[in-house]
């Protein structure tokens, strides 16, 4: 791709080569021919990626960024099938990386291939989906060079309708010179830091398969060593653990999160979450619900937590206790940039949740409009569908609708 862009842009001053300061996306542009000629010099970018053994989606991936960057880098460290030879379709630029359990270390080298001006990176699971491919183009047409590192909404689950569910921001694009680093043999982290960019670009994650194993063989091999896990790789562990179904394990890890206090907010709100679900499954309801209001040391509820709590009180039967706690996940305003969301909370569950509240108090028409408040967002779900033909019934056939 090319780094310039002509246009015709007419300006009142005509001085020659006189650089346009006032706008911080118009940093880049320089006037020549007497100010009639504009040439927009674009930052050039080097994609950098590690991956093994993932000839499945690695094409998919690279398609779909290839005409966004200048330069593609690909460490490969050890794979056995032929995923090398679909990235030479690609690029040229294939490195091999001898796997020593450690992302960070493979990552901080994918790095040092760049040679552009910014620094790209993606997993081989992930892709760049059209309305993103145009928003990337923009964003790198008009990117003030002295933006250090750009953040991207990372699309991680989607629901039945094709709607993003959970998603949350990660730095994508970082300036090669800064030399930032990566961190975290596992649930590895780029720590970045100077004049930083939200963009509006986002990164769906579509992965096919997922190695269970990995991640928590890596963290046990690092406790077995002695040595001692990060508040952050505790955290991550006790998810781990969580997820392979050690709930007594998990519990441990997460308190010791918890109780050292050098947590980053937004884990320790998600730690509380994780142990709350540690109990459900030990079916112990009053450290459940204990977890979940514990979360509120470090923030205001969030929409998760108020669900959480509805349902608990669902669960009882306490219908207007539950009520109150689905409608507050409904009202309460989210920033949207916050670095965690998970859209369920605050669209259709909490409707669907009210729908059945308001029809065991016999409350037909508070409960038909929640459901059709779900079907807003889920207009295909059997739940929702089951529930607009019991309506019908129930309230008779001026209620139908096409």
């Amino acid at each position: 791709m090319t780094n310039q862009r002509h246009c015709q842009i007419h300006y009142k001053n005509n001085a020659t080569n006189k650089h346009l300061s006032n706008s911080p996306l118009l940093e880049n542009i320089y006037y020549i021919d007497s100010g009639k000629e504009v040439i927009l010099v674009m930052v050039s970018i080097s994609l950098c990626m590690i991956v093994k053994n993932e000839e499945d989606v690695i094409g998919r991936c690279l398609a779909s960024v290839k005409d966004l960057v200048d330069e593609i880098n690909i460490i490969d460290t050890g794979s056995t099938d032929s995923t090398k030879e679909i990235a030479k379709q690609f690029t040229d630029r294939i490195f091999d990386f001898k796997w020593i359990h450690h992302f960070a270390a493979a990552r901080n080298f994918s790095f040092q291939q760049a040679t552009k001006e910014y620094i790209l990176w993606l997993d081989a699971d992930d892709v760049f989906l059209a309305e993103d491919q145009e928003k990337f183009k923009s964003l790198k047409q008009s990117l003030n060079s002295n933006i250090e590192a750009v953040s991207m909404n990372y699309h991680l689950s989607f629901d039945s309708e094709g709607n993003v569910s959970s998603q949350i921001r990660r730095y994508r694009l970082v300036k090669r010179d800064k030399h930032f680093q990566w961190i975290g043999a596992v649930h590895e982290y780029l720590e970045v830091g100077g004049h930083l960019l939200d963009s509006d670009v986002a990164v769906s994650h579509l992965p096919l398969s997922h190695d269970h194993t990995r991640n928590i063989n890596i963290y046990r091999q690092l406790v077995q060593s002695g040595e001692p896990l990060s508040p952050r790789d505790t955290f991550y562990y006790a998810n781990e653990l969580l997820d392979h179904g050690q709930f007594e394990d998990a519990l441990f890890y997460y308190e010791t999160f918890l109780t050292s206090k050098l947590g980053w907010v937004e884990d320790n709100i998600q730690a509380c979450y994780k142990l709350a679900d540690c109990y459900s499954h030990l079916n112990d309801t009053e450290n459940y619900l204990s977890s979940i209001l514990r979360s509120f040391e470090y923030d205001i509820p969030r929409p998760e937590a108020c669900c959480r709590l509805g349902f608990h009180f669902m669960e009882n039967f306490k219908n207007y206790e539950a009520i109150f706690w689905y409608e507050q996940a409904l009202v309460i305003k989210q920033n949207p940039n916050a670095p965690f969301q998970n859209k369920i909370y605050t669209t259709w569950l909490p409707h669907l949740q009210l729908c059945v509240l308001f029809d065991r108090l016999q409350q037909y028409e508070l409960a038909n409009a929640h459901n059709e408040l779900a079907r807003s967002f889920i207009p295909n779900d059997e739940k929702v569908l089951h529930n607009k033909k019991y309506f019908e019934r129930i309230l008779g056939k001026d209620h139908k609708s096409s």
